[in-house]
């Protein structure tokens, strides 16, 4: 893939972290932002280890203006791949006396400003500005202006009663991204978004259930890479989850439900909420971070 500039949210872990170092070599050009300013800065010294040249911005995705600023960062290159990697996730309280759960409105918010509007903040000004670039040939009959790449998950492919707003916040993010594909690629911008299962990262490791398909950031990173390589609309991975999660989500509401409320993964209480909505300087432990707590 021939990449020169790469813009990476949620960059100083996870998934993002991973898929810094793995497109770090001699000649390409980095910009990172995060709002864990110990984490972005570990990242963009490895990624210097490798050759790289890398540039941080430490804000939170959800600050509209900031991200505007820093998606016009380095206007004399044309930008060649977006990826966007920041999230949070969370699931519903434990069940109270009436046997219901429920998340607090706070988290709601917080999930859909992170996971959608962030996503937004870095992909509507990139878009346009890949729109003003040229289109390059990158093969004999392929020609682009540039790529977009967006984590959503598996979660957005089903309504789990446990992870409700972050559902949502992915359903939105991969549908948008999937059906605004149809004619962008025309004008040359490739659009992906990524629907998989649980990868081990720092965020995930406060889950208190069985994962299943859990994968290495590092597995799940070169899924990515080889999906962009294809320029593919949708990865998914593990398929088998992923499949098996598009037909539980055609099955009767109640069905669906019988199933999903019975199982361990996402069960109320078992996840940890948004407790602070401001970004922590502590790495793995900030809200804002990393995409990668990908649910089932």
């Amino acid at each position: 893939m021939n990449y020169q500039t790469i813009f990476i949210t949620g960059a100083a872990s996870g998934i993002g972290r991973a898929l810094a170092l793995a497109l770090s070599e001699p000649g390409r050009h980095l910009y990172l932002a995060d709002c864990n300013a110990t984490g972005l800065e570990a990242t963009r010294a490895s990624c210097h280890e490798r050759g790289a040249t890398a540039r941080t911005t430490c804000l939170d995705v959800t600050d509209r203006q900031a991200m505007t600023e820093w998606c016009a960062e380095g206007p004399d290159r044309a930008i060649d791949l977006l990826l966007v990697c920041a999230g949070v996730t969370g699931g519903v309280d434990a069940l109270d006396e009436e046997g219901a759960a429920f998340e607090t409105p706070s988290q709601i918010r917080r999930m859909m400003a992170v996971n959608l509007e962030g996503a937004f903040n870095a992909i509507l000004p990139v878009m346009t500005r890949m729109r003003r670039q040229p289109l390059v040939r990158t093969g004999r009959l392929r020609s682009q202006r540039g790529q977009i790449c967006a984590i959503a998950s598996v979660a957005g492919l089903v309504s789990y009663p446990g992870t409700p707003s972050y559902s949502a916040s992915k359903a939105a993010l991969d549908r948008f991204l999937v059906a605004s594909g149809a004619y962008s690629r025309r004008a040359g911008i490739h659009l992906s978004s990524v629907c998989c299962s649980f990868v081990a990262t720092p965020m995930v490791a406060q889950n208190r259930f069985p994962m299943p398909g859990l994968m290495s950031v590092e597995n799940a990173t070169a899924h990515i890479l080889r999906g962009l390589a294809r320029r593919k609309r949708r990865i998914i991975f593990p398929n088998w989850l992923v499949l098996g999660s598009r037909f539980m989500d055609i099955l009767p509401i109640q069905l669906a439900e019988l199933y999903y409320t019975r199982q361990p993964t996402g069960r109320p209480g078992s996840m940890p909420g948004i407790e602070n909505p401001a970004c922590k300087d502590v790495s793995g432990a900030a809200t804002d971070t990393d995409a990668a707590a990908l649910t089932v």
